[in-house]
Formats: C-alpha cells, sequence, structure tokens
C-alpha cells in the first residue's frame, strides 16, 4: 500500500474513533439513558459532531487526499482508487457545511428525538410539531449547502430533495425513484385485489401470548443461526428498533417487544440482524475509517436486513427449522400447530398501520407515502402542520385504513426527529436487491430449502460476505447490482417472489 494511502487511511482512523464514540452515544440514547440526562446529551453530541466535522473538513485532510489522489500506486489498484474516489465524494460534500450547522443539528436531533418520543406516547402529533419543524428548517439548510445536483446525462431535472438523498443512496434521484415506484404500486395494489378475492389464511398461532424473556431468548437463537457473532454484539429493546456499527468488534442490535404476535419480535430482530451481519462482514478490522470498511449505501444495508426476515424468516424450510426451537422456549405454547400453519400465518397480506409490522406486500405503500410526502415538504408543497391530514388521505388511498391516531400515524417512526429527511426510499430499494438477490442465491445454492430446513442458513451468509459485505463501498449499488447478479435493478424479482408465494396461501 502506498504512503499517501496509508496517511489518508490514518487520519481517517482517527476520525473514526470519534464517530464511534458519538454512535455509542447515540445508541446509549435510545436505550438505558436516563430521561434527566436529555439536555446534557444535546451538547455532547452538538460537540462531537463539530469536533467530527472539522476533521472531515480540514486543510490536512484536503492535503493528504490530493496527494493519494497524485501517487501512481493509488491509481494502479482499484480497490484503492475506489476508496479514494468516495472519500473525494464525502469531503466535497462536507466541506459545504458550515461546523455550526453540523453542530445544531446534532443537538436539535438529540433534543427532538426525545421530544418525539413523548410525543408518540401520547399520540400528540402537535407535541411533536415544532421540534419537526425545527428539524426541517435545518435539514433544508443543510440541502442548500449542498446544492442541487446537477442534472443527468440526458438532461434529467433534479430538485432540493436529490441532495438529500445523496447521503443516504449516492447517486438516487427523486424523479428517477418515483418512476420505479409508480408502476411497483399499481402492481402490488393489482396483487392485493387479487388476494383479497382468495382466502385469508388462519394467523390464529400468531395471536397466542408468549412473554418477552422467552421472545428474547428466541431472537437470540435466531441471532446466533443466521451467524452474528454475539461476543461482538448484544441485543437490547428500544422504542424503535434499529442496528448501529459502534466499531470493529462492536455492534449493537436493538428491538421491541409485546405478548401477542411474537413474530413481530422475531421478525424485528431478524431484521435488525440482516443488517448486522453487514455491520460485522465488513471489513473494518484492516480498513476501519476507510469507504472500503463502510457500507456502499442504504439501501444495500436495507437489502441485508429485509432479505433476512423475509425471504429466509418467512420461508417453509425456516419454520420447519424453527417450530420445534420455539415450542421447546415457549413451553409447547405452539405444539397444536404445524410449521406449515406458521408459514401460512406469517404470509398474510393484510394493510395495516405501522410499517414495521407491515407484511411484504403492503410494506412498500409505507414507503412510497413516506417519500412523497418528504419531497413535497422540499418542494414546498406541504407545510409540517399538514402531514397529519396528508398521511391519513394516502392511508386510505393506499391502504384503505382510516388511521386512528398520530401514534399509529406520522409519528410512528423516528426518522424525522433525527431530520433523515431522504432515507425512506431506500427502504423499498432493499427490498428489490434482496429479491434480486435471493434469486442469484437460489441459482447458486439448488438445495438451499434443504440447508435451511434444517437451520444451516450458511449459503446465504456465504454469497452475500463474498459478494456484498467484503466489497466496503468499492462499487454504487447499482454497478454492483449488475455485476453479482448479471442484470440491472428490476422489480420483477420482487414480484415474482410476491405472486409465487402469495397466490398459492390465498388460494388465488
Amino acid at each position: 500500500m502506498s504512503d499517501a494511502y496509508k496517511k489518508l487511511a490514518a487520519h481517517a482512523r482517527k476520525t473514526e474513533n470519534f464517530e464511534s464514540i458519538a454512535r455509542l452515544a447515540a445508541w446509549d440514547q435510545e436505550t438505558y439513558m436516563p430521561e434527566g440526562a436529555a439536555s446534557a446529551r444535546a451538547d455532547q453530541m452538538a460537540a462531537m459532531a463539530e469536533l467530527i466535522h472539522n476533521r472531515e473538513t480540514s486543510n490536512k485532510l484536503a492535503d493528504l487526499l490530493a496527494a493519494a489522489e497524485a501517487d501512481g500506486a493509488v491509481k494502479s489498484d482499484s480497490r484503492l482508487s475506489a476508496s479514494v474516489r468516495e472519500f473525494r465524494h464525502d469531503f466535497d460534500r462536507k466541506i459545504r457545511l458550515p461546523a455550526d450547522l453540523v453542530a445544531e443539528i446534532a443537538r436539535q436531533q438529540s433534543a427532538s428525538q426525545q421530544i418525539w418520543k413523548k410525543a408518540r406516547e401520547a399520540a400528540d402529533f402537535e407535541m411533536f410539531r415544532p421540534s419537526l419543524e425545527k428539524m426541517i428548517e435545518l435539514t433544508r439548510r443543510k440541502a442548500e449547502c449542498y446544492g442541487i445536483p446537477d442534472p443527468g446525462p440526458a438532461g434529467e431535472p433534479t430538485e432540493l430533495y436529490d441532495a438529500l438523498l445523496e447521503d443516504y443512496e449516492p447517486g438516487a434521484r427523486a424523479a428517477d425513484i418515483q418512476a420505479v415506484f409508480d408502476p411497483l404500486r399499481k402492481r402490488l395494489t393489482d396483487l392485493l385485489e387479487d388476494l383479497h378475492r382468495g382466502t385469508p389464511p388462519d394467523d390464529t398461532p400468531l395471536n397466542i401470548k408468549i412473554d418477552a424473556d422467552k421472545q428474547h431468548k428466541l431472537g437470540l437463537l435466531v441471532l446466533k443461526a443466521m451467524g452474528i457473532d454475539l461476543n461482538a454484539a448484544r441485543l437490547d429493546t428500544t422504542t424503535h428498533p434499529f442496528c448501529e456499527g459502534l466499531a470493529p468488534g462492536d455492534t449493537r442490535l436493538t428491538t421491541r417487544y409485546r405478548d401477542e404476535r411474537f413474530t413481530d419480535a422475531l421478525y424485528g430482530t431478524m431484521h435488525e440482524g440482516g443488517h448486522g451481519l453487514y455491520e460485522q462482514g465488513l471489513p473494518k478490522a484492516t480498513h476501519d475509517g476507510e469507504p472500503l470498511a463502510q457500507a456502499i449505501g442504504l439501501g444495500m444495508h436495507e437489502s441485508q436486513s429485509r432479505m433476512w426476515e423475509n425471504f429466509v424468516g418467512r420461508s417453509q424450510a425456516f419454520w420447519h427449522w424453527l417450530l420445534p426451537h420455539a415450542n421447546q422456549l415457549f413451553d409447547g405454547a405452539l405444539s397444536s400447530y404445524s410449521p406449515e400453519d406458521l408459514y401460512r400465518a406469517t404470509n398474510t397480506a393484510k394493510p395495516s398501520f405501522i410499517r414495521v409490522e407491515a407484511d411484504e406486500a403492503t410494506y412498500n405503500m409505507h414507503v412510497m407515502l413516506r417519500f412523497e410526502i418528504e419531497r413535497a415538504v422540499f418542494k414546498g408543497d406541504l407545510a409540517a402542520k399538514d402531514i397529519p391530514a396528508v398521511w391519513n388521505e394516502k392511508m386510505k388511498a393506499y391502504l384503505a385504513l382510516d388511521v386512528p391516531n398520530d401514534a399509529k400515524g406520522c409519528l410512528q417512526d423516528v426518522h424525522w426527529s433525527f431530520g433523515l429527511l431522504g432515507y425512506f426510499p431506500t427502504y423499498t430499494l432493499g427490498n428489490l436487491h434482496a429479491a434480486q438477490q435471493f434469486e442469484a442465491i437460489r441459482e447458486a445454492t439448488p438445495k438451499l430449502d434443504d440447508a435451511m430446513g434444517e437451520g444451516d442458513f450458511s449459503p446465504v451468509l456465504a454469497w452475500t460476505r463474498r459478494n456484498i459485505h467484503a466489497h466496503g463501498r468499492q462499487f454504487r449499488s447499482n454497478e454492483l447490482c449488475e455485476q453479482i447478479t448479471g442484470k440491472p435493478l428490476s422489480a420483477d424479482p420482487l414480484m415474482r417472489h410476491l405472486e409465487g408465494k402469495l397466490r398459492p396461501v390465498y388460494g388465488s
């Protein structure tokens, strides 16, 4: 490795240590921090954000980056040159943001997240609205600092929202996403209408009440079977489940429990476990702090979580393996049901209010709703005060549901309290990537169902380790998709998956 790159990587590694501390503080805020610490934590987060930003935009980093870009050894190494390309991408964006804005955003994120928790518990949007308005204002200022991206090669129009998308899915544009979402919504609507003419599967097995501690034990068993290194990870509870890769050897997973519908926690745990496998699979031991040890984007990250949650966790093979273990941990509570019963019960297509508990067929409707609201906000067509009404209108139009309160409506997600606007579209992109990847995994592993039925999920993990995790940010998402599946990203694999599974279940 060239000396120029070594010096750049060393600077980045030290910055990553500070970022890891900031992530630890954020994880603590979501899990164990006492409420009385909220004000001090907001100041701490602001101080860390400013410190990190100053390192990420320093003259020293600019010089190190220029030296690496000019180094012949870097140019001749495809991985290092890709890493430097991503270093440059990040530097050129972050240098546009004033340090005081970065600190103010971090402080507001911490403060508004605490207010969101209380507002969600009270189902009171007005309690949260001032914080949301402030968060939107700050996020708009950030987007304006970035600037509207240049038009595409064919002169495709861009917008302010695209500047935010770039943080989560580099290269993505709102108009392109809308062009994918519109026909997908039509295909999903048609499928749902067909299914509702069939016979819904019996979901009685899911209504059995299971204690949270027993659910927790089941979650840990499943995480271990998936391949999570539990010596380098932990599972805790929080209001809104998430995964945080803090550092090499330290991945934090969270979930939430309720007595009924134990599969909500099970699939939430598997979802975060998929994220955790990606974090543990990145080459952090050798490249911590470098783009080579970072995820490509949130769409690809989401593909890993949705693959384990849905393509593995809702399969017949999975329940053939899991049911005996679940019965043992649940004291025989499911002993009167077969693997086929659990498979059918967990593959319903039934509109519901909560995104993270939605079934596969309706889930993307939730994402589209949020994407359209965010885009309207940044076009100036929608004010924060009007979000609940628009949300409720779209839930009625897309899922035929009358939202009973704000907790089951626009307050259910934590993202907006953190100013994570531009994030939501990556969930559906992740579903599309997951479906396409799983077709490739099946093609490479003809006896995959036999292996999963015995609790051997290593073929799935090995394929993703080799084809996705190991690369870090060497490739962009669409480039890697074509490389590992042989085709550009398409909605067809997802629809084949949903139709091939749900039509037989419903007899439609």
